[in-house]
């Protein structure tokens, strides 16, 4: 117990003081081809599908994107800077590249395509469903919340028979109930913008993915040994991404 809890106690402290700028990839082998999935740091995610390239709200902070490959396809989940940065997206971007986002991350910005809530595409073959991505207690001292329901997007791409739901900004919502079937999750730790680690805890067991990639924890406080702690005993959900 001891040793587990320093693991714990290490993780966090590196999470918070290092801001998690360490890459990491994994690969999940879905029966089309195998993903693989590398962490860029905050809430910027690469994927790489059968010689396609897909980001995730890039931001350049925490990493050189000249030097990534280029984009074929860009999600967005909002129009904050740490998540719609277009002097990273101009680095990957090239003549075809396709960029999805909200509504108002696509106001100043055009040749977006913009998905609502609910929403359902297929790009490049890969279909892409809009989810609802807001808090509910977290909130701006005038009372606001600061991510307004209907105003910003998680996503669940699906990578052949493989879901990846990235929750971009986002408290435990109700409708996470209704996300099925998914592989992968990566859900927000950070405060007080998205999610404590109980609320993240609750998200996973709500969506029960069999992989979680907690991510967008290094700014503000770190809630990822929290995470850790309380997902431990959790059957069938699987840490991963949090480092080498």
């Amino acid at each position: 117990m001891r040793a587990w809890m320093a693991v714990i106690g290490v993780l966090a402290l590196l999470c918070s003081v290092a801001g998690a700028a360490t890459q990491t990839t994994e690969t999940l082998k879905g029966s089309s081809g195998e993903l693989k999935i590398t962490r860029l740091g905050h809430a910027s995610v690469k994927f790489d599908f059968n010689g396609k390239v897909i980001y995730a709200d890039p931001f350049g902070k925490f990493g050189d994107y000249a030097k990534l490959p280029k984009a074929d396809l860009i999600l967005i989940t909002h129009e904050h800077f740490d998540h719609l940065d277009m002097e990273a997206i101009s680095k990957i971007k090239t003549d075809k590249t396709v960029i999805v986002s909200s509504a108002a991350a696509a106001e100043k910005n055009k040749g977006f395509k913009v998905m609502k809530n609910g929403d359902t595409i297929t790009e490049l073959g890969f279909k892409i469903e809009a989810v609802p991505a807001y808090n509910v207690v977290h909130k701006r001292d005038n009372g606001q919340p600061f991510h307004p329901k209907g105003h910003g997007n998680g996503y669940v791409i699906n990578f052949g028979d493989l879901r990846v739901y990235v929750a971009g900004d986002t408290e435990n919502i109700p409708e996470m109930k209704d996300l099925k079937g998914i592989t992968a999750a990566f859900l927000p730790a950070n405060l007080p913008y998205t999610m404590t680690g109980q609320m993240v805890a609750d998200a996973a067991k709500a969506i029960k993915p069999k992989y979680l990639f907690p991510y967008h924890y290094d700014m503000g406080d770190s809630q990822l040994g929290k995470v850790v702690n309380l997902m431990k005993d959790v059957p069938g959900i699987e840490i991963r991404g949090i480092g080498k």
